[in-house]
């Protein structure tokens, strides 16, 4: 399949503000029926992957693919939960990849443009959906990751996968769960980065060197992680936007520690 206008020549508008996260839109109802059309899975494998999802019996009436089977399979997708919408686009992705892995790519890559495009806080990886936030948080978290475990700090990144993964939980996200982890993380760093295997990060923050008054910073934002990850209060959950931040500043900060500690 010959290569797009816009991606022969590099175009692409400025991704749209995320808007949607616990829902699925009907033009992302309609856009994945129609992808996965498009790339070549038949409306009769289709319609085999999504009952399969929403354990629903084919209509044993329809035989002709099109409109019989495509309508039904349109059907579908339109009535179901909206979480089971993004396992229906998992679902695709898998028939594709394996009939033709690059069918599987050029989905995967189609529908992540649909997202940004659309302002859906998801995005595909591999395969599988996971959350999507700022471009800054998708490039802290992900920097964080790959130090962590390129200087053997498997705790700290196991801890950082856990808090991504939270945030992807389908049909709610745990928010308090990403809020737990992400500073687990920034924990297990820091007491690696001083050898301090015992002391909670509260105890540690003075030890660290921050510039000030980002050391102040810290304190406020363990504080915040205790209080909202750990002694929740009736009437104070907190919201996505505030645990993705909790994971973007802890990010960055522990790349922070490990690249200070590697120039030492």
């Amino acid at each position: 399949m010959a290569s797009s206008f816009s991606r022969r020549f590099g175009y692409q508008g400025v991704p749209a503000e995320i808007t949607v996260r616990e829902d699925a839109p009907e033009v992302l109802r309609e856009g994945i029926v129609m992808l996965a059309d498009h790339l070549g899975l038949s409306p009769h494998s289709a319609r085999s992957k999504v009952c399969g999802i929403l354990l629903r019996r084919p209509d044993p009436g329809n035989w002709s693919a099109y409109p019989n089977v495509a309508d039904e399979v349109q059907e579908l997708v339109w009535q179901a939960p909206w979480y089971r919408v993004y396992d229906i686009a998992e679902g695709f992705y898998e028939s594709l990849s394996e009939n033709d892995p690059e069918s599987g790519r050029q989905f995967e890559n189609r529908l992540n443009e649909f997202f940004r495009e659309n302002g859906i806080g998801w995005a595909m990886e591999n395969g599988l959906i996971i959350a999507r936030g700022s471009e800054i948080f998708a490039e802290s978290s992900k920097s964080a990751s790959m130090l962590m475990a390129s200087t053997g700090r498997q705790t700290a990144a196991q801890e950082m996968h856990e808090a991504l993964a939270d945030l992807s939980r389908r049909p709610e996200a745990d928010i308090t769960g990403a809020v737990q982890h992400s500073m687990a993380a920034l924990e297990c760093v820091a007491r690696d980065v001083l050898n301090q295997p015992t002391k909670t990060l509260g105890q540690l923050v003075s030890s660290l060197n921050l510039p000030k008054p980002l050391d102040a910073g810290l304190e406020k934002l363990w504080g915040f992680a205790s209080e909202q990850g750990r002694h929740l209060r009736e009437g104070r959950t907190p919201r996505f936007e505030d645990a993705e931040l909790v994971v973007t500043v802890a990010s960055a900060i522990s790349v922070y520690l490990m690249r200070g500690a590697s120039d030492q």
